[in-house]
């Protein structure tokens, strides 16, 4: 893994000096180095591949298959859990908590792994949820579970024996509109910095706030490897890993 531009980083620092509300938008990259993959979607861990029965994974793992066949659905959510089992949070996430003694900070993520929660994140955007918060698709049974490993497959509720699903956006649903309404209540507020760590912004409410920012004057900064929907419009741009660069940044900014 490339270390970042130590030249860039001194201009983020700069920037972060004279800042006040952050946006820090993050994908799977920023929990790579807590050893997950990198999710393609929400699915992940498949490339292009077909499932076991032939479907794509984005039909496997859509909300009609969960109501036609939950136990496919299901299959794969274990696995995507599998994957995540026995990790945990990383500096990453570490210091973008952190930063909230310094900062008026907002985390809008697409990882339903939870680490940003764990980490402490408070002002936290769960765009497409959490795979360890589960409801009944019936009554108001909702639980949170440390991983799958107690679960039967597909598992039933306690209370109406009816299907539990976690609480994430599959393929084919509709965002939550609570996290909606959040993210477009931050956006009205305004930041002076954002922050794009570890996604490729395929999505547009993901490419969005940082395009909107770029349009506004707004300092941007992105953090990944490789290029993505955003690298040209951003201000500053790390190739390397969420916790390097961050490590890094958070490093020049305790000695500014």
């Amino acid at each position: 893994m490339s270390h970042p531009d130590s030249a860039v980083v001194a201009r983020i620092v700069g920037e972060l000096r004279h800042a006040r509300r952050l946006l820090l938008i993050t994908g799977a990259g920023i929990s790579a180095d807590s050893g997950l993959p990198t999710y393609r979607g929400i699915g992940g861990l498949y490339n292009d591949q077909a499932t076991e029965e032939n479907f794509s994974i984005e039909t496997a793992l859509s909300g009609s298959m969960l109501e036609a066949h939950p136990a496919i659905t299901w299959k794969y959510l274990g696995q995507i859990e599998s994957a995540c089992r026995g990790a945990r949070f990383n500096d990453a996430h570490t210091i973008i908590a952190e930063w909230q003694d310094r900062f008026d900070v907002c985390v809008l993520t697409q990882n339903i792994d939870g680490f940003h929660r764990d980490a402490g994140s408070r002002n936290l955007i769960e765009i497409h949820g959490d795979i360890h918060d589960l409801f009944c698709t019936r009554c108001d049974y909702t639980a949170t579970v440390p991983d799958y490993s107690e679960l039967s497959m597909p598992p039933s509720c306690p209370r109406c024996q009816m299907l539990v699903r976690p609480r994430v956006v599959l393929f084919g649903e509709a965002l939550p509109s609570a996290a909606i309404q959040h993210l477009y209540a931050e956006l009205d507020r305004g930041f002076d910095l954002v922050f794009s760590i570890g996604t490729t912004s395929v999505f547009p409410y993901i490419a969005g706030p940082v395009a909107q920012a770029s349009q506004a004057g707004i300092p941007t900064v992105e953090i990944n490897p490789g290029d993505t929907h955003v690298t040209r419009l951003v201000d500053y741009k790390l190739a390397a890993g969420a916790a390097v660069s961050l490590r890094a940044i958070h490093a020049a900014l305790e000695q500014a």
